[in-house]
């Protein structure tokens, strides 16, 4: 499936978070967020992407939006994961690849292609990044979302 396009409406989700809970679609309804999908938990992009959005973190959460990270890990591994590198947003596991292929970030393997996405309060895709390079893609997220805010 293809990756998600600017203007096309979010599939419905909900996925098991690191903290025991669960995370879904529906309780984001009429706010904006971000969900960005990445291959493994530990592995060195994505921890330099994870540590990426934990820099950040200030100037996303000033603006009140939401960041979600999504692999195909299980929870207690994400738990390990947000724990070790001290993570102040949620990671949600999705072991059978649902959301991950809803959003067209799956591959060919077990894990998800590295792709970021900004959700609209109506749902919609409002940017996508379906081609990441790690280095200075936090940045351009941010600036998107702040742009967004306007």
């Amino acid at each position: 499936m293809e990756p998600l396009e600017t203007g096309s409406q979010a599939p419905e989700w909900k996925l098991p978070a690191a903290d025991g809970g669960e995370r879904a679609s529906s309780d984001l309804a009429g706010k904006r967020y971000v969900i960005y999908f990445y291959p493994r938990d530990n592995t060195p992009g994505c921890t330099k992407e994870a540590c990426d959005f934990r820099d950040s973190f200030g100037r996303v959460e000033v603006l009140g939006v939401p960041v979600f990270g999504v692999s195909t890990d299980s929870v207690k591994r994400h738990e390990t994961f947000q724990q070790k590198h001290e993570l102040p947003f949620t990671l949600l596991s999705d072991e059978e690849r649902r959301v991950i292929g809803a959003f067209g970030a799956g591959k060919g393997g077990a894990s998800a292609k590295r792709m970021t996405f900004i959700v609209g309060p109506d749902g919609r895709v409002e940017a996508s990044w379906p081609k990441v390079k790690v280095k200075g893609h936090v940045d351009e997220v941010v600036a998107k979302l702040e742009e967004l805010d306007g």
